[in-house]
């Protein structure tokens, strides 16, 4: 959450680096090779991914481009390729260009009201047409958290929750056709259960959780009457 976490070449924090240099292999004719035709891993496919969803959570890419941009990555096979999804995108700092300026998003955590939830020792509970920001912070101490999107408002499709909880449980209450993404989540002493779809960001709501949970809990399921109605299809 704080500090940088790296998979692979990669390093994942605010301005992220992508595919970062190293030293120049050698091809088989005994040329250089080139940082744009190095081949890249599993894991660089993954994060870019991630960096796509959050793109799609600012409002930066449609659904139709996350797609299209989605597939390609997919099946890029050297960092210029992979890096071609990222190259218009502000924020993300490509092999061998300088910093960037981050710009200063409206849906940011310090900018939009309700979007830090911070409890000490408390219950939460956010529920009815509450306004759900892109990005949410999460930071929880020996509380219990409750967030349903049933019937909330939405600015994006995509919603990422950023937690950094310790003894406190978090659940998510979602709508029909809504789909989370726990596989961020770095667990300590802690349980996610997750009982809805998971999967990219193909229904109404998507929500990305990632982050750290210590001797806690996180739990995503359906409303009930979401559930009853799953229920009595199959009949």
């Amino acid at each position: 959450m704080c500090g940088a976490r790296t998979i692979g070449s990669l390093d994942i924090m605010a301005g992220e680096t992508v595919s970062a240099a190293g030293a120049a292999p050698t091809s088989d004719t005994g040329g250089a090779v080139g940082d744009r035709d190095l081949r890249v891993s599993d894991a660089e496919r993954d994060h870019v991914g991630m960096l796509l969803q959050r793109a799609v959570g600012l409002g930066m890419l449609s659904l139709g481009e996350f797609t299209e941009r989605m597939d390609t990555a997919l099946a890029a096979k050297t960092r210029g390729e992979l890096n071609a999804v990222l190259i218009d995108l502000p924020g993300i700092r490509l092999t061998g260009q300088p910093n960037p300026v981050l710009p200063a998003y409206a849906g940011s955590p310090r900018s939009t009201p309700g979007a830090v939830i911070r409890a000490r020792m408390s219950s939460v509970n956010r529920k009815g047409a509450w306004q759900v920001p892109p990005s949410m912070r999460l930071n929880n101490n020996m509380s219990n958290v409750t967030l349903d999107f049933t019937q909330a408002v939405m600015s994006t499709q995509v919603v990422e929750l950023r937690v950094d909880d310790f003894c406190s449980s978090l659940t998510l209450i979602l709508p029909q056709a809504a789909t989370v993404d726990l596989n961020g989540l770095d667990l300590i002493g802690s349980s996610a259960n997750n009982k809805v779809r998971t999967g990219p960001p193909i229904g109404p709501l998507h929500v990305v959780v990632h982050g750290r949970v210590r001797f806690g809990s996180v739990t995503a399921k359906y409303s009930a009457a979401a559930q009853w109605r799953r229920l009595m299809s199959g009949f």
